[in-house]
């Protein structure tokens, strides 16, 4: 289709497309009244687009906000080759991860010393159709006679070609071309992509949530963009009918109504030689408690993961998260352990959730979409095993400890620095705020990810710089100031690095320590049994006040071990369950020094170790454990050999 004559005029923004928005839709979202945004470009594109395609305006602002939040990301593509304010896919261009997540490395998957390591190798399978929903930034060059090059790297060509798609999208659904947005919640459904009726819906009324209480935020670009609420808006969910949608296999899932959930189970089956995979069975909560909640991403694209999970030879999640719409597949029941975490306590404790992700491809940011969609089942999980909505509860793949001292340096490091978790902690209803004064001993790293920019190597290759991009992450010091030498972990052996898979000395989004000192606008906290240093200037501060409960080891005791799974003493074993080692990280907390708890617990081991489940047991001992915030992982010591106390006192 070429461009109407009208079409680059538009693009510009002019006066008369302007005025032509302001008669059709009067009723639609005002652009911010201050003057920093009032004449924005991209605030104007949208009004110029929304003109030019019949489309409310209204609407348009609604599905980029729940696509991109109305960033650009400067023409980088999304983890599905999504580009722009309006996330139009191009598959050709879509990223790919040079092995699947739990294929790189060293790390055990499953974690239990009791059975040989496993250590899954696969690659990701080629998929010779290209689903719809990764090819609307080619339909979109048709409908507008812009070109590809244009639509990914212009943001207001970018927004015309999403406007272009909803204007398609209601036409192919015989509805006429209203200036009322209740009357688009078809073309709504239809924009996300979605091959299913239920994952559409779910789209659609986020979207129409967005309308209904409005937003307005300043982009990555630095525009202030506005959306006016429309409380009273009630969209016509009927329109969802004529869209010829799949129905979803939904109805073994354990998912919140709130989003689209589909059954696509993981194997529990014999192979080989007395082998099996990729799951154990299990009876949790009655046998267990579910602590833990583990944010991966997958490091490979939506269909080749789905395929890996089913394959009984590899490993296995509780859920797949994807990212052009938030729709979620399970795979393992609640009760059931998975085999994810590399960390067998932590694995018989958790469930695990992937993510459609790339942990070293900083451009590559994930949809709005995906973000609310995990937000809600995390929501719905924690409160239905009783989890806390904390970094030591909600655990990324990083922060789960190595389980004796010879598995640390082999433990996986997503979903990293990328991942916006000050975002997803306000999206689970818990943002990050201060919760005491300067003198409540503690503090929640917090830092503003947009203008957070630490330096990163090894995105692309070992010592490259990695793209300038923003992050959770917080640098540490062994001083106060920059000259100073990065903190070392000595678990790693090595000395540490910038690389981006380097956790020596990082801090994350969420997590809490104990305050060591302050310099200044240099703020030191207890961090792997020494005292590190992190940049903290009161004009732009990267942590916050907090105050909560802390260990240090009892009086008399110069140290006390520190441990990366919480096991039972030998005697709690029964007959024909061999007892499991106890054995200490690398790593001491010394006197004097103080660390977060999460939580106490007992010394607990699942021994799973045949295919009959019949043979399956959880040993419970009598040694009680504390979590705590050790180093950006978390772990563990003996509750014998600490005492808790106020962070405060």
């Amino acid at each position: 289709m070429r461009a109407r004559p009208s079409q680059e005029a538009a693009l510009r923004g002019s006066v008369t497309a302007l005025a032509a928005a302001a008669l059709l839709f009067p009723l639609l979202g005002a652009a911010p009244s201050d003057a920093g945004g009032s004449g924005g470009g991209l605030q104007s594109a949208f009004a110029s687009a929304a003109a030019e395609y019949h489309v409310p305006q209204s609407v348009l602002l609604g599905v980029s906000y729940l696509q991109s939040r109305w960033d650009s990301h400067a023409g980088a593509p999304s983890v599905t080759g999504g580009y722009g304010p309006m996330h139009l896919t191009d598959a050709r261009t879509a990223l790919a991860g040079a092995a699947p997540h739990h294929s790189d490395g060293s790390e055990d998957p499953r974690g239990d010393s009791a059975r040989p390591a496993l250590l899954p190798t696969a690659k990701l399978p080629r998929t010779s159709a290209i689903p719809a929903r990764l090819r609307t930034l080619p339909k979109a060059a048709g409908l507008t006679g812009l070109s590809a090059k244009r639509l990914r790297t212009d943001p207001a060509a970018n927004v015309a070609g999403g406007a272009a798609l909803l204007a398609a999208a209601q036409k192919e659904l015989g509805e006429p071309l209203s200036s009322d947005p209740a009357d688009w919640y078809g073309a709504v459904a239809r924009f996300s992509g979605a091959d299913d009726t239920a994952t559409a819906a779910a789209y659609a009324n986020d979207v129409y949530d967005v309308l209904r209480t409005g937003q307005e935020r300043h982009t990555d670009a630095g525009e202030l963009v506005a959306l006016s609420a429309q409380p009273g808006l009630t969209p016509d969910t009927a329109q969802l009918r004529q869209a010829g949608l799949r129905t979803l296999r939904a109805s073994e899932t354990e998912c919140p109504p709130t989003v689209a959930c589909e059954w696509i189970p993981a194997p529990y089956k014999e192979f080989g030689d007395n082998d099996y995979g990729n799951h154990d069975l299990g009876d949790r909560p009655a046998s267990s408690d579910i602590d833990y909640i583990v944010v991966h991403d997958t490091e490979g694209a939506w269909e080749g993961v789905l395929t890996m999970v089913q394959d009984p030879t590899y490993v296995s999640w509780q859920y797949t998260l994807r990212s052009t719409d938030g729709h979620i597949a399970q795979h393992v029941k609640a009760k059931d352990v998975a085999w994810h975490a590399g960390n067998w306590y932590v694995n018989a404790k958790s469930i695990g959730l992937e993510h459609e992700g790339f942990l070293a491809k900083p451009d590559a940011w994930y949809t709005e979409a995906m973000y609310r969609s995990s937000a809600r089942l995390v929501t719905y999980l924690a409160k239905k095993h009783g989890i806390p909505l904390d970094r030591q509860h909600i655990l990324g793949h990083d922060t789960v400890p190595g389980p004796t001292a010879s598995t640390i340096g082999g433990m996986h490091t997503d979903p990293g620095p990328y991942w916006d978790w000050r975002h997803y902690f306000e999206l689970l209803g818990r943002p990050l705020v201060p919760s005491a004064g300067a003198n409540g001993g503690l503090v929640t790293i917090r830092p503003d990810y947009a203008t957070n920019r630490p330096r990163y190597t090894g995105c692309v290759s070992a010592g490259q710089a990695c793209a300038d991009h923003g992050s959770s992450a917080v640098r540490l010091y062994s001083g106060p100031g920059e000259s100073y030498p990065l903190i070392k972990d000595i678990g790693l052996g090595s000395a540490p690095t910038t690389g981006v898979n380097d956790l020596s000395s990082r801090v994350s989004t969420g997590q809490q320590y104990a305050v060591a000192g302050r310099d200044g606008d240099w703020t030191a906290i207890w961090y792997l049994g020494q005292k590190a240093w992190f940049k903290n200037p009161k004009k732009s501060p990267t942590a916050v006040d907090a105050a909560g409960r802390v260990v240090t080891p009892k009086d008399g005791l110069k140290s006390v071990p520190v441990y990366g799974r919480a096991y039972p003493e030998a005697s709690a074993y029964p007959a024909g369950v061999p007892a499991q080692a106890v054995s200490p990280l690398p790593y001491t907390l010394p006197a004097g020094q103080r660390y977060v708890v999460g939580g106490k617990v007992p010394g607990e081991y699942y021994y799973a170790v045949a295919f009959d489940e019949a043979s399956h047991r959880v040993v419970v001992g009598k040694d009680q454990y504390y979590e705590i915030q050790f180093g950006h992982r978390v772990a563990y010591v003996r509750a014998a050999d600490v005492r808790e106390l106020a962070s405060g006192s």
